[in-house]
């Protein structure tokens, strides 16, 4: 009786009333619940790890990876009201629209990918069972390849999760996520058995498709058709997933996600129980698992088992030389990481610290190590020998990995400028170049080694960009006011783009709120150089250090003016509340930062620190920690008084008020925090990265 009922009920669905349609599937689930209770919601056997798996990205301890189909204009209507609940919590998801089945507005879909979301499709209509035949899979399969190219998307989820994994090679897809790990309340009830990806019906020679399946149960089946109350079934699955090192793939409807308090319909449930799934993961595995997008998670099981068979085309090999350390350094992470999660290879020649190894993959980038550097320079000519060694150490090893391999792009990070020199070689062949301008070298220079705009350096550092601008394809620089200013004097206004350092929000994002609180903890991350301002900031603070008990402030970094501050420090007797913490990785700063109580950026209002945007701001804001930020000439330009509170710039004794009256006030920073992080939505990595892939793609032709 029990497989009885499915085969006359699922043929005859599109003509039963919806409420009906409910009742007999609830039938059907209670039906078949005391026979799979062994096996739904987990399946022992599943938890097995594939041969040779050799573990996550960066060590973490499992995968968590977040869809959603939608399967009507009810569905439509509430997508970015889902998008904005992942967002406030750190997280993005792929959306898999029906082709045919309703309107998609104009917009939805770009919309979602410039915010970071990946698009999917869901079929071309959702009803019937394309699988019933080869010939109505073929016709279909010609209907969903026109989409896929049409949309430019590598994803594939069958309506109702109908599947036959050994015609899905049919489709030009990279992954299918048809399948449940272990599901005997779909149409097709058959498990996978697994909680990993892998390759479905792979023969030889065979182009690669990888299938996710879906580990957590479905948001339908818990709360509509078994009718649960909470999430309960959701946690114990995901402790038992990341138990076993796999993959928790969650497949949820915002067409039954209800979203107006507690006004549900019989098919819905509250949205607040995906929210509050998502903030468990956070609070439980916090910085223990990765989260990749579904195209991410299949491009690296292709990498590692799928050597022999024919790769997934690439769109471009690019290299990026950086004179810094790469695990440290987010402007250059953020650039190589979004290439290679887009399916581009990428290396990457940078700095070496004592210690680490000089070739590592980090994250899907292939990281070369050439030269070991410690921040000891005693001076302009020590600082300027290091910088040609490694610019020829960069050149000949660029030089070598071109003529073997060559690269479609070549992006140079400044500073110096004339690195970008290093990449001669393949510019002779045809290889596209991008000089990126991290800080605008003839200003820095001069504040740094106090000098003056009319000096033999200044003028010799303008020529040098100038003719660095010159030999480069394309010219990106660090903010909107060095724009003006290069373009001024440098580069053709067609030629050069401005790029924030935007935040990367798989690394900031909100944190749980710290517990056991005693005493209020100040923080600056970054270099410790004199434009800035760490002195003035000592010097406020120990102004009123007596009327903040136990408050500290934390500095992170190292530079040119440790050893002044740390004597400041020594002098003021300060050396109890005043602490030096060695420099942090991304990952490492970001957690360090989000238990902070206040944000400290102190600069100096000068030719070079006045302008130079400090992404620590926007990194603060992303955490939900509120920013104390001095009123210089680029923070006014773009920040305001609702998102961030500003100090006269150089004023110890301003600044020093500022921070009494935002210490003793913890609504005023709650306040504070909130608008910023209402802000800085807009000043992310995630909806800003498609303008470095279309700069990118603009010069390399063909791709």
């Amino acid at each position: 009786m029990n497989s009885l009922i499915p085969r006359i009920y699922y043929p005859l669905k599109p003509l039963i009333p919806r409420k009906w349609q409910i009742f007999i599937r609830r039938q059907i689930a209670f039906r078949r619940m005391p026979k799979y209770s062994h096996v739904w919601p987990i399946d022992e056997k599943a938890g097995k790890a594939p041969e040779g798996w050799n573990g996550w990205p960066d060590g973490k301890k499992f995968a968590v990876v977040l869809t959603h189909d939608v399967e009507s204009p009810k569905g439509i209507t509430r997508c970015l009201q889902l998008a904005k609940i992942e967002e406030d919590k750190g997280f993005r998801s792929s959306f898999n629209f029906v082709a045919e089945q309703y309107p998609i507005p104009t917009g939805l879909r770009e919309e979602l990918e410039k915010r970071g979301f990946e698009i999917g499709l869901h079929g071309v209509q959702h009803n019937g069972n394309m699988f019933r035949s080869r010939r109505i899979f073929k016709r279909n399969a010609e209907k969903i390849n026109q989409y896929l190219r049409q949309w430019n998307v590598v994803g594939f989820r069958s309506p109702s999760n109908y599947h036959n994994l050994d015609w899905i090679r049919d489709l030009n897809i990279e992954y299918d996520l048809s399948t449940f790990d272990t599901d005997p309340f779909e149409p097709q009830p058959d498990g996978a058995g697994t909680i990993f990806p892998f390759f479905p019906g792979k023969k030889k020679g065979a182009r690669a498709v990888v299938e996710l399946p879906c580990t957590l149960p479905l948001d339908f089946t818990l709360f509509v058709i078994l009718q649960m109350d909470g999430i309960d079934a959701w946690k114990k699955k995901i402790d038992w997933i990341a138990e076993k090192g796999g993959v928790a793939l969650l497949n949820t409807h915002p067409d039954y996600m209800g979203f107006n308090g507690n006004d549900f319909s019989s098919d819905e449930y509250p949205a607040k129980y995906y929210a509050d799934f998502l903030d468990y993961i956070q609070e439980k595995y916090q910085n223990q698992f990765w989260r990749p997008l579904p195209r991410e998670l299949a491009r690296l099981w292709i990498r590692n088992f799928d050597k022999k068979a024919p790769p997934i085309s690439r769109r471009l090999r690019a290299c990026m030389l950086s004179y810094s350390f790469y695990e440290s350094d987010n402007r250059v992470r953020r650039y190589a990481e979004s290439l290679a999660k887009r399916g581009d290879e990428v290396d990457v020649i940078a700095l070496k610290k004592r210690g680490q190894k000089r070739f590592e993959i980090i994250k899907d980038v292939n990281v070369y190590r050439i030269q070991e550097r410690t921040r000891d320079e005693r001076g302009k000519l020590d600082h300027l020998n290091r910088l040609l060694k490694f610019f020829i150490r960069s050149s000949l090893t660029v030089g070598k990995m071109h003529f073997k391999r060559p690269y479609d792009l070549v992006h140079v990070h400044s500073i110096p400028d004339f690195e970008v020199f290093a990449a001669t070689f393949p510019k002779m062949t045809g290889t596209k170049i991008i000089l990126d301008i991290h800080d605008i070298v003839p200003e820095l220079y001069l504040s740094k080694f106090r000098g003056g705009n009319r000096s033999v350096l200044f003028k010799a550092l303008v020529l040098i960009e100038k003719i660095s601008a010159y030999f480069s394809d394309h010219v990106i620089i660090s903010n909107d006011l060095w724009k003006k200013k290069i373009q001024n004097r440098s580069v053709a206004e067609e030629k050069c783009t401005a790029i924030l350092n935007y935040p990367d929000d798989s690394i900031f994002y909100p944190r749980p709120a710290r517990q056991n609180r005693t005493s209020p903890v100040l923080m600056y991350p970054g270099t410790l150089n004199y434009h800035q301002g760490l002195d003035i900031a000592i010097r406020a603070f120990h102004s009123i250090k007596e009327k903040v008990e136990g408050a500290e402030f934390h500095i992170y970094g190292t530079g040119n003016e440790e050893n002044n501050l740390k004597n400041l420090v020594q002098g003021l007797g300060l050396e109890n509340r005043v602490l030096f913490k060695k420099p942090l990785s991304l990952d490492e700063i970001a957690e360090v930062m989000s238990h902070a109580d206040l944000g400290i950026v102190p600069k100096r209002n000068g030719f070079f620190g006045g302008e130079a945007f400090s992404t620590k701001i926007l990194e603060f804001m992303s955490l939900g920690v509120p920013v104390l930020v001095a009123e210089t000439k680029i923070d006014r330009y773009y920040f305001n008084d609702k998102v961030v509170w500003f100090s006269k710039p150089e004023d110890q004794n301003d600044l020093g008020e500022k921070m009494l009256l935002l210490l003793q006030n913890p609504k005023l920073r709650d306040e504070l925090s909130r608008q910023a992080s209402e802000f800085v939505k807009d000043f992310i990595w995630a909806r800003k990265e498609g303008e470095y892939f279309e700069i990118v793609d603009s010069l390399v032709e063909n791709r």
